[in-house]
């Protein structure tokens, strides 16, 4: 029997996958738990329209974060910190002040956890910051640590 998955189900196939199963199994298990339902015409056709839309909305969304990362490419964050004497900061540079600049500076909200350094930032100076922008995109920034005055 043919049945459209509206769950992930461990061994037969994850949501919205149409698969061949044994009509015991749908009638007595899958079915009635609502982890499925009959695979019907109008529900083959019905999950195919959601799998184009959710396929054009991540197209757009893919594009979005290129021409974002396109743009903010090889770009400088200017932060300004209190430090004490050879440049030495009082703490160290944290991702979420970091991303407060970035909303800041380029009116960019990003997440804290997508954004790496390569090493902790004690000093002032020039540092080099990776940017995870959406899967598979990312950019590199300056980092420009300053004394605040």
């Amino acid at each position: 029997m043919k049945v459209i998955l509206l769950k992930d189900v461990k061994g037969t196939g994850k949501k919205n996958d149409v698969v061949n199963v044994s009509d015991g199994f749908a009638r007595n298990f899958l079915i009635p738990k609502k982890f499925a339902v009959a695979a019907s015409d109008s529900a083959i056709n019905e999950i195919n329209r959601k799998k184009a839309s959710q396929d054009k909305i991540e197209a757009e969304n893919k594009a979005v974060a290129l021409d974002k990362a396109a743009e903010l490419r090889d770009k400088e964050i200017v932060l300004k910190v209190k430090c004490g004497s050879s440049g030495r900061l009082y703490g160290a540079i944290t991702t979420q002040e970091i991303a407060n600049e970035l909303k800041i500076q380029y009116d960019l909200e990003i997440d804290k956890r997508k954004i790496e350094l390569g090493e902790s930032i004690r000093q002032t100076g020039t540092y080099d910051v990776l940017l995870k922008l959406y899967a598979g995109i990312s950019t590199k920034m300056f980092l420009k640590v300053e004394e605040a005055i």
